[in-house]
């Protein structure tokens, strides 16, 4: 009797911790969903993400306020100038070129191409602290760009050439500083704490959006329909603020491993959703090209952990 009641906490928390994942991966997939949804209202990249910013910013200057009050150690120069970098480089720009790839490829592709970014990471790692990839690393990234360039055909046949050549080099652009900003991650976020880090990221990224608006656009730009906000506020709420909250709280019962591995699942719920809410084309190529992404990565995150 005692052995039972003992194992329901822990059954409840993984299985708990299993929802969160799986909640937080198909919001952040629907991030894509939700900006094709707006484009089709004719806003431009710039906007659409500082107002995307702009109502997912009051969140984490919260977060940064609260984290402020609970770390008696004030920041240095230093990490105040890496926080500054690398919130422009790993969210404002990552963000920003992603905003301007889904004008021109499918939601479907744009989030196959940003799950790559666990090969980017592996490569840039290699290259800056000298490590050598083993075979079966290389292997799982040539099985990726496969799927890739599977699914980047499909696409091609589906629409005009040079379009999706310049979204997805956007879209691969922003995987790459996405990873830059991995990699770079690593130490402060051992130093400042990850709640910390990320609040200021996201304020610095959020500054930056709001600032480019600002200089680029009049204020009647602000004009839109009811609708752009609306999707805006989704995308702030539904794939920024709460997929952040709901990937800490599963990390915090089920493991970075588990809930890294759940979150597979995120390009397969942007494709179906795609599918269903903007009429993208399924094909046998799409699904082949996306198994063979998935495949690839699962095996370099798996691979990663063992060392």
């Amino acid at each position: 009797m005692t052995t039972t009641t003992a194992t329901v906490p822990i059954n409840r928390d993984v299985i708990l911790g299993v929802i969160f994942a799986l909640l937080a991966a198909v919001g952040f997939s629907a991030k894509a969903i939700l900006v094709k949804l707006a484009y089709l209202d004719h806003v431009d990249a710039i906007t659409l993400l500082a107002l995307r910013m702009a109502f997912s910013v009051p969140f984490f200057i919260g977060v940064a306020v609260w984290a402020w009050m609970h770390h008696a150690a004030p920041l240095g120069r230093r990490d105040w100038l890496l926080v500054l970098a690398l919130g422009l480089i790993g969210y404002y720009l990552s963000s920003f070129l992603d905003f301007l790839g889904l004008q021109y490829i499918t939601a479907g592709l744009e989030r196959l191409i940003l799950f790559l970014y666990p090969t980017m990471t592996v490569v840039l790692s290699a290259l800056l602290y000298r490590r050598a990839i083993g075979r079966k690393t290389l292997a799982a990234m040539a099985l990726s760009y496969a799927g890739i360039a599977l699914v980047f055909l499909h696409d091609v046949g589906m629409k005009q050439g040079g379009s999706v050549v310049l979204g997805g080099s956007l879209v691969f652009l922003s995987t790459l500083s996405y990873s830059t900003y991995l990699v770079g991650a690593g130490h402060a976020i051992a130093r400042i704490g990850t709640a910390r880090f990320t609040a200021y990221a996201m304020v610095v990224a959020s500054a930056a959006s709001l600032l480019q608006l600002g200089v680029t656009h009049p204020a009647a730009a602000l004009g839109l329909p009811l609708r752009v906000y609306e999707l805006a506020f989704a995308m702030a709420i539904l794939s920024t603020v709460l997929p952040v909250f709901l990937l800490s709280y599963a990390i915090r019962r089920i493991g970075s491993g588990s809930a890294s591995l759940i979150g597979s699942i995120g390009p397969v719920s942007t494709i179906y959703m795609a599918y269903v809410f903007l009429h993208e084309n399924l094909s046998l190529l799409q699904i082949a090209g996306s198994s063979l992404v998935l495949a690839g990565v699962l095996i370099i995150s798996l691979t990663s952990k063992r060392q």
